[in-house]
């Protein structure tokens, strides 16, 4: 599966072990610097070797993978689990999330009332974030 010379692209390789939902997703992020492979931002091409350490950093959240296999298609996930050792940092709790305000449908536009109860629930909830840590 992997190239003759024992390398892929890391591009390819990101999106074959599903860290990204597509190859130009995968191609955007290496394009936009949010790939580092072994300490250094990587072009989409860049070769990719078994043992070197590959950070992705996707919708807020850093993955910390180490290549365990090279692939060039895209598997299944439970074989894409095993091309990689996951040494990522956990996500943070749900209750750590900014709580998300809810309206119903059709209620229209917030009035300057309900706008005013929004910012002291979420000035309340800020508060107890700042005492957990």
């Amino acid at each position: 599966m992997a190239g003759e010379d024992g390398t892929v692209r890391v591009d390819s390789w990101i999106w074959s072990v599903r860290l990204t939902k597509t190859r130009s997703a995968a191609a955007s992020a290496c394009k936009a610097g949010h790939v580092r492979v072994n300490g250094d931002r990587v072009k989409p091409a860049q070769a990719l070797r078994v043992g070197d350490e590959v950070r992705v950093r996707l919708a807020g959240r850093e993955r910390v993978v180490v290549v365990k296999r090279l692939l060039r298609k895209r598997v299944g996930a439970p074989v894409a689990v095993e091309c990689y050792a996951d040494h990522s940092p956990p996500p943070p709790p749900r209750e750590m999330a900014a709580p998300v305000a809810r309206r119903d449908r059709g209620t229209g536009r917030p009035t300057k009332r309900d706008r005013r109860e929004l910012e002291r629930l979420r000035a309340r909830a800020e508060s107890r974030g700042g005492d957990a840590g």
